[in-house]
């Protein structure tokens, strides 16, 4: 993937539309003048997280001995079941992530997983570990789906009153068939990969 392309699954996957209900909800409970401040404070906690996923999170995959082909394989099937998520929603809320708390969110749930999720952090390892050599493309296309979804979150209040709940709920489901359309060709191109390796029919 170039890093446009790479971008672009980045920012679905980090799905800042989707989580700007949460993300009012749960600044709900911060003081009026500390929200801005917390809502950069997770989102750069959550950058540097990611950022640290893809520079080491590799090692942990070298260790198990994957292929290339199952870490593309395994990127498809990952893609394609955030995507349906996206699709056909599940009620979500700021509970489902942590219990009731009185003071301002600390890493847990804005930064993670909110941000920076599981499948984000999978994406990324898988990326680093297939093509290492590539290392500044993939940092390049995270800052670039980070800097989108900031200026989507930093802007919640004001798209959630243009868009209106239905408004998100479109564009998120937009957002998931992208996607879906992404995890497929990934998944077709890690499955060609790994029969042209054994001999088979590509």
């Amino acid at each position: 993937m170039d890093i446009i392309s790479t971008a672009t699954v980045l920012f679905l996957i980090m799905d800042p539309l989707g989580n700007i209900p949460i993300f009012l909800s749960v600044l709900e409970r911060v003081a009026p003048e500390r929200r801005l401040r917390v809502l950069i404070r997770e989102l750069l906690i959550a950058f540097f997280v990611l950022l640290g996923f893809l520079f080491f999170g590799h090692y942990i995959l070298g260790f198990l001995g994957l292929s290339a082909q199952s870490i593309k394989i395994a990127g498809g099937i990952i893609l394609f079941l955030v995507a349906l998520k996206m699709v056909f929603p599940v009620a979500r809320s700021a509970g489902d992530t942590e219990e009731e708390l009185d003071d301002e969110p600390l890493l847990v749930p804005l930064a993670i997983p909110l941000v920076a999720g599981p499948s984000a952090m999978a994406i990324l390892m898988l990326l680093s570990t297939k093509e290492p050599e590539r290392m500044l493309d993939w940092v390049s296309a995270l800052t670039i789906a980070w800097v989108i979804t900031t200026v989507i979150l930093l802007s919640a209040t004001g798209l959630q009153k243009v868009l209106g709940r239905r408004g998100l709920i479109a564009m998120e489901r937009l957002m998931g068939m992208i996607l879906i359309a992404l995890a497929v060709q990934m998944l077709l191109e890690g499955i060609s990969e790994y029969l042209g390796a054994f001999g088979g029919p590509v």
